[in-house]
């Protein structure tokens, strides 16, 4: 049996990066697949792939920073597929990059709202549906820079620090309702949020930076999000795994 036979996921940001790796993983692994996120193209890419393979998927467009799509997600998800099981609230973006004194306004709230305040209203509406459903399994996309600082990335930090405190949260409130709530912190991982924005020189040094000697790829990332969203990792709640290639070990 496969692991994720006959559960019911939501990925965000599933168009591109990590969580088409997700998505095409779980639905692989047996999951119906949700696929989230505000590029159509991409995510309906996505599930015309996770479809040739003979999986099940429908893409939901949907902008985590607004609780009204987050709460219309979760509705289409059951609607579509009768319940909720699994969630991974991955979409985020990096944001500008500027001393936090010179910070541009605009640019904090929109990675707050996204990478934190989507995260927040993801929970608000996945866990009631999952309660419904019986239980199952939360995983937050985090970071490395959601345990240490970073220069130049203020709010893309600070967000993703929330994002553990609030998975830690949540963990304990639902650790008794069979809902687990987990959190991942990936290191520099070759995706088009990275590759667009970097030249090489700029690759070159992130590269330098993991002990490892290169970049994660997205299918690290998602074997990771696979059993923590598993039964096989029934007894795991309320933690943080980073994926980093030794980054946070120096």
């Amino acid at each position: 049996m496969k692991s994720l036979e006959k559960k019911v996921a939501i990925v965000t940001g599933g168009g591109s990066g990590i969580g088409h790796a997700i998505s095409l993983l779980y639905a692989a692994e047996g999951t119906k697949v949700v696929v989230s996120d505000i590029d159509e193209k991409g995510g309906n890419a996505a599930v015309a792939e996770i479809k040739a393979k003979g999986g099940k998927a429908v893409f939901v467009k949907a902008d985590t920073s607004k609780a009204d799509d987050s709460k219309q997600l979760v509705e289409q998800a059951v609607k579509q597929f009768g319940a909720l099981h699994i969630a991974v609230n991955n979409a985020g973006i990096g944001g500008p990059q500027a001393t936090t004194g010179e910070y541009p306004i605009d640019g904090w709230d929109k990675v707050i709202g996204i990478n934190l305040s989507g995260v927040f209203y993801g929970m608000r509406y996945q866990l009631p549906a999952i309660a419904a459903a019986g239980g199952g399994s939360i995983v937050n996309m985090a970071s490395i820079l959601g345990k240490v600082g970073t220069r130049l990335s203020c709010a893309y930090a600070a967000a993703k620090h929330g994002v553990i405190g609030l998975t830690e949260s949540a963990a304990l409130e639902y650790a008794d309702k069979k809902i687990r709530i987990n959190a991942i912190g990936p290191g520099y991982i070759v995706t088009p949020l990275l590759t667009k924005s970097l030249n090489e020189a700029a690759m070159k040094a992130l590269v330098s930076l993991h002990p490892m000697g290169r970049l994660g790829t997205a299918d690290e990332v998602a074997e990771l999000a696979l059993w923590l969203n598993s039964d096989k990792a029934s007894f795991v709640t309320g933690a943080y795994y980073n994926v980093d290639g030794g980054y946070l070990a120096q």
